[in-house]
């Protein structure tokens, strides 16, 4: 008798439901808004993309602005510093030299080259000449621009080629919801090409290369260390075409670990003009403290000029 008065009171609540409209709602679903009609590629088009153009710039030099930020969560506050102008030069396969002048006096701020094995950081205010390898992680928190890599500028300007021998490349659509000033919803579709390496401890996630779908350019890449740890997270914009090659004119670069940001917006650019070796060489100036990041630090000295591996 109690199941069949229980059967009954259910029923009647299920009869009652649809008048009450308390315990269910229905909303209209809107479908996002493309603001632009996507631009479609297949895996192979983005990999000859990447390919293409890490083929087709063998050197560049560049006059830049040089935007730079230090600190975040690590340091407990923000540093921004005026804009200041620079100079790039790169050559491949590993070569680069970046220089900083002060505002108004166009001094040299600082001065850093590297061959892809050692680096070499001048600044000229504090008298110190800075040596390294780029294989050692060596973070100083209380002087943030040695803890600048001319490594880090170089893997981040130019794309380097997928290797078949030693890298498997993926592809990922991905799609995300975004809201505009007037809180439309849009959705910014992407294509993102893993790149996964094979290293001395198996295969390890080693970046990734976004590319928009409104352009199906690179609008960012992310770089990791055998961890899975994002080292790099560069973002490019401004794309403009340079000997028939499409170029981002603003790069920004950061490095998360070090908390630094540095933003190059190119002023004027030349791509795969002569470069020679001299164009990259940085030598110890008289009398300055020479320090070696990839040695204890009671062994840095200042050293005699022309002895910077001492």
């Amino acid at each position: 008798m109690a199941f069949f008065f229980r059967y009954r009171v259910a029923l009647a609540l299920l009869a009652l439901l649809p008048l009450t409209g308390c315990l269910f709602r229905s909303h209209k679903v809107e479908p996002p808004i493309n603001p632009v009609q996507l631009k479609t590629a297949t895996q192979q088009e983005l990999l000859d993309y990447i390919n293409t153009q890490a083929a087709g710039i063998q050197s560049m030099q560049a006059t830049v602005d040089i935007d730079t930020t230090v600190g975040g969560v690590k340091k407990g506050k923000v540093t921004d510093y005026q804009e200041i102008r620079g100079y790039v030069l790169a050559r491949k396969p590993a070569m680069l030299r970046m220089i900083g002048l002060m505002p108004i006096v166009r001094n040299k701020a600082f001065d850093m080259t590297s061959d892809g094995q050692t680096f070499k950081l001048w600044i000229p205010s504090k008298n110190r000449f800075v040596v390294g390898r780029n294989d050692i992680e060596s973070p100083n928190p209380t002087q943030p621009l040695e803890n600048l890599r001319p490594q880090y500028i170089y893997d981040a300007l130019l794309l380097r080629r997928i290797d078949p021998q030693n890298e498997i490349a993926v592809m990922e659509n991905d799609t995300d919801l975004v809201s505009d000033v007037k809180s439309h919803r849009a959705s910014r579709a992407d294509y993102v090409i893993a790149v996964i390496s094979k290293g001395e401890h198996g295969w390890t996630l080693s970046r990734k290369i976004i590319f928009s779908r409104t352009d199906l350019l690179p609008h960012r890449q992310l770089l990791y260390d055998g961890n899975g740890n994002v080292t790099t997270n560069a973002l490019y914009g401004n794309y403009k075409a340079e000997n028939g090659i499409e170029f981002p004119w603003q790069i920004e670069i950061a490095r998360p670990q070090e908390e630094y940001d540095i933003t190059l917006n190119i002023v004027k650019l030349d791509l795969n003009q002569p470069l020679p070796d001299d164009k990259f060489i940085l030598e110890q100036p008289p009398g300055a403290e020479v320090v070696h990041l990839d040695r204890p630090a009671t062994q840095s000295s200042s050293a005699p000029h022309g002895d910077s591996s001492r």
